[in-house]
């Protein structure tokens, strides 16, 4: 492009051969300077030092009592991470919930999972800066090098790292919800036989926790923390309900639904799992034929691409030589 060759011109002309990667480097130190800057100046939270001053036992027995209920989420809170939330976490609510919520489904449940993620983006972007600039510096010529090359190869790894944590978490989540997927049938089978035994519904999930552990360890990761949360003395409902929005499986939804409908209505559970674990059974069965009967087109693909081109060399060869004698 004219506009980006004449600016390499004249920085080249300016600053030498490594006018250029000067330039870029210059930009996101900063870049990273500005962002340092407005971290620093980011106040501390009334609120949080009203949180720390409940937890030191030095405000009144309401803020005492709203220092233990924080005390006793899932994970504790980084307080180095605390210094730079307002850098790491996203000023939109909206924004905020989507991501914490993505990260529950990818099985990060910590409270510092979000700026943790955002972090991870920070750091892989820089490092993949740097490793781009070193290798434009040192594996390739400055002199020869065009505005296309810099770009790929300066803004290329930078742009690849902070776009990996996004594609890791995409992955996991995926992996878990097949993982949930697949276990979810046997689980409510052995949770109907649990409950058929004379167990209670905290007791039949407790005993299922343990028995898939060997087999499908995700699965038994929700079913401990709902048997947890059930203990601590939550709404059962709103135990079951925040089940089904971390595993984001519709099977697990619905499951959730026909529970509270049981409870609501008050019909037995036995019966209401007895149905709804026949009916995964069947879905489980129709997800086998239907990846069964894909496999003949997927086959049928892959035996053209593999058979027919040596198939043709075999029976067309012999004639092109023939032809290519005579033509001689």
């Amino acid at each position: 492009m004219p506009i980006f060759d004449t600016l390499t011109n004249l920085m080249t002309n300016a600053l030498g051969p490594f006018g250029p990667v000067i330039i870029v480097g210059a930009l996101g130190i900063v870049t990273v300077a500005m962002a340092i800057a407005m971290i620093m100046r980011d106040k501390n939270d009334p609120l949080a030092k009203l949180g720390k001053a409940g937890r030191e036992g030095t405000t009144n027995d309401s803020k005492k009592a709203k220092a233990n209920k924080e005390a006793l989420r899932r994970a504790s809170n980084n307080e180095k991470l605390e210094k730079y939330k307002g850098f790491l976490e996203p000023q939109n609510e909206e924004e905020l919930s989507s991501m914490q919520l993505k990260l529950m489904q990818a099985g990060y449940q910590s409270r510092d999972a979000v700026r943790a993620f955002y972090l991870a983006q920070v750091g892989f972007g820089v490092l993949g800066l740097i490793i781009g600039v070193a290798y434009f510096t040192l594996a390739l010529d400055p002199e020869t090098a065009t505005t296309k090359d810099m770009l790929q190869w300066v803004l290329g790894p930078g742009a690849a790292g902070y776009f990996l944590p996004k594609y890791w978490i995409t992955r996991r989540v995926d992996s878990r919800k097949e993982e949930i997927t697949n276990g979810f049938p046997d689980s409510l089978d052995m949770m109907l036989v649990c409950v058929e035994a004379g167990q209670s519904l905290d007791q039949a999930i407790i005993r299922v926790a343990k028995e898939l552990r060997a087999s499908f360890p995700t699965l038994a990761d929700e079913y401990e923390i709902v048997a947890h949360e059930m203990k601590a003395g939550k709404d059962k409902s709103t135990v079951l309900t925040d089940m089904g929005e971390r595993c984001g499986v519709t099977d697990v939804s619905s499951f959730v639904t026909v529970m509270n409908q049981s409870t609501t209505f008050g019909t037995p559970i036995a019966d209401a799992l007895r149905v709804y674990s026949a009916e995964m059974r069947d879905k489980r069965v129709m997800r086998a034929e239907e990846a069964a009967n894909k496999l003949p087109t997927k086959m049928t693909l892959a035996t053209m691409m593999l058979t027919v081109p040596p198939l043709l060399l075999i029976l067309v060869s012999p004639s092109v030589v023939n032809i290519t004698q005579i033509s001689q």
